[in-house]
């Protein structure tokens, strides 16, 4: 008799859990675009991007700590926005929680982490760290990439890297209730 129990509650318990990954997997494929238009619900700017890199040489080095304190890491998927779009990205201050923006263009999407603002070069909006550049000029010969789409994006649990439909609706599961 505690056998058949047993084995009576381990089926229901196996039913439950894959009935719930089924529909979990569903919501994911369902909810979509919807999850983007709601995280980022902010203006998009659209403008040219470049690159920059505070241990090469160069006239606009701007030395290797960003303006929210970080250490400069090429390796990271960083950001510099321009100076005048600072309040865009809700401050971008030393010591302050991260920023982060949805980064379009030539066909890629990216998240990255807004941790430094600078005077770029007219007509640019961002300046890209290695890293980031290469994922969208992957022989970093372009030096700029025009029409390039940045929308800044609510809350802090965002995970930078390349963007996937399926990865930025669960990366936006724990968004702010504000939203």
């Amino acid at each position: 008799m505690v056998f058949r129990l047993n084995a009576a509650i381990c089926g229901a318990v196996m039913t439950f859990a894959f009935s719930s990954v089924a529909m979990a997997q569903n919501e994911v494929v369902a909810a979509g675009s919807n999850a983007v238009v709601i995280a980022a619900s902010r203006a998009a700017i659209v403008g040219a991007a470049s690159t920059y890199n505070p241990y090469r040489p160069g006239w606009r080095e701007g030395g290797v700590y960003t303006a929210s304190g970080e250490r400069y890491d090429s390796s990271a998927w960083t950001a510099a926005v321009k100076t005048n779009l600072r309040k865009e990205f809700g401050g971008v201050l030393y010591g302050a929680s991260p920023k982060y923006a949805l980064v379009e263009g030539e066909g890629k999407k990216a998240i990255v982490k807004i941790n430094d603002v600078g005077p770029l070069t007219p007509g640019r909006i961002i300046d890209f760290n290695e890293r980031t550049m290469r994922y969208f000029d992957p022989s970093l010969q372009r030096g700029v990439i025009d029409g390039v789409r940045v929308t800044p994006l609510s809350g802090e649990d965002w995970t930078p890297g390349p963007v996937t439909q399926v990865r930025l609706v669960m990366a936006t599961r724990n968004m702010p209730p504000e939203l």
